[in-house]
């Protein structure tokens, strides 16, 4: 009697991370749902190579939940500075408050639970799930899609209604309900090094026998996706302003961005007029902040950033003030070394350099 293929499936990847695969990261085998969590939200959308590193962190910075809740916001920002997705930080730190002050200190014991917490999502709480309760829930991300996709020959774009259903089916199919937390690590350790986006191993794969992609040349085009990621790119002039030694700042709280972290006051321009103010040589007589006596001092290179679907062009101008504008709504102003307990984007860090604070020091 054949085997069918979601078992075939299934034995074959639970043989190959136990007898292979010896990926050794600081999260796994943890027991520890705090430290599930944690690994999972930073783990979201970042590499895990980036990831270990502000784990480690954050596990020293804060060993429990209760030390998280408690701790302010902007350390936690901080903390989390350079890793992008900050939501993902906002919502962090609101649930540990919310588990700390709804829950007495305990992630709920259920998918359900899991799941209404902020932040966590399908495949998040089927993780925490099955590491930190063993409870039988599949996890679903781009690396299981991805060799679900090829093993099956699922033709049906992941990101449609249909397509998460279908795979949500598949993937519920194939979990081994008796070792759902070694199943589960095993798909995603199998996706990260094996059934990869480019240039996969399928010449050693322990799966290649059955993938139905391979067989009919179809590694390369699965999985299949019905919508294209539209980018868009955008033009920021930042002014680096400094008064007395002391540089202004401002928060981001609009909806946008790198929501809730700090910078340089900034104007967004068209191309067209960025390019112009990079060229022009008297930058400040067309500026739309009250800086009409400041001093230019310089400009920085150019810095691009890539970010998910959109990619931020900019550039600062180094500016010295001989008294603080009346009308700097939003500003506040902090001297070097302060700035560095706040949270910046990596954009600005690469704009506002050594040689950058060297020169406001020369001329102060």
């Amino acid at each position: 009697m054949s085997i069918k293929p979601e078992r075939y499936f299934q034995q074959k990847l639970l043989r190959w991370h136990h007898d292979e695969n010896r990926r050794e990261l600081p999260w796994k085998g943890e027991k520890d749902v705090y430290r599930i969590w944690l690994s999972e939200i930073i783990l979201q959308q970042t590499r895990a190579g980036q990831g270990w590193a502000y784990y480690e962190r954050f596990v020293a910075a804060y060993p429990t939940v209760q030390q998280l809740a408690a701790a302010p916001q902007e350390s936690v920002y901080k903390l989390w500075e350079g890793l992008g997705y900050y939501t993902r930080c906002k919502n962090l730190h609101a649930t540990a408050r919310r588990i700390v002050a709804g829950h007495e200190g305990r992630f709920p014991a259920s998918y359900e639970g899991l799941l209404a917490l902020p932040g966590i999502g399908p495949y998040t709480a089927a993780a925490i799930a099955s590491f930190g309760f063993g409870l039988p829930h599949a996890v679903v991300d781009g690396n299981v899609y991805r060799v679900l996709s090829r093993f099956f020959g699922e033709e049906t774009p992941v990101d449609s209604t249909a397509g998460k259903k279908r795979f949500a089916q598949l993937a519920a199919a194939c979990l081994a309900t008796d070792a759902p937390a070694a199943y589960n690590q095993a798909i995603m350790d199998f996706g990260a090094t094996v059934c990869t986006p480019d240039q996969p191993r399928c010449t050693t794969c322990p799966l290649r026998r059955k993938c139905r992609a391979l067989a009919t040349g179809q590694v390369s085009r699965l999985p299949v996706k019905e919508k294209q990621t539209r980018q868009r790119d955008r033009w920021f002039v930042y002014y680096i302003l400094q008064h007395r030694r002391q540089f202004a700042v401002q928060q981001r709280t609009a909806a946008d961005v790198w929501q809730q972290l700090w910078e340089f006051p900034q104007k967004e321009l068209t191309a067209a007029a960025w390019q112009e103010l990079q060229q022009h040589r008297d930058p400040l007589r067309s500026s739309p902040l009250p800086i009409s006596r400041a001093r230019l001092l310089g400009r920085t290179k150019t810095v691009t950033q890539q970010l998910s679907h959109q990619t931020i062009h900019a550039f600062a101008l180094l500016l010295q003030l001989p008294g603080r504008p009346s009308r700097s709504a939003g500003w506040t102003w902090l001297d070097a070394a302060k700035l560095q307990e706040l949270a910046f984007p990596r954009l600005i860090h690469r704009l506002f350099t050594p040689e950058t604070r060297e020169l406001f020091q020369r001329n102060a």
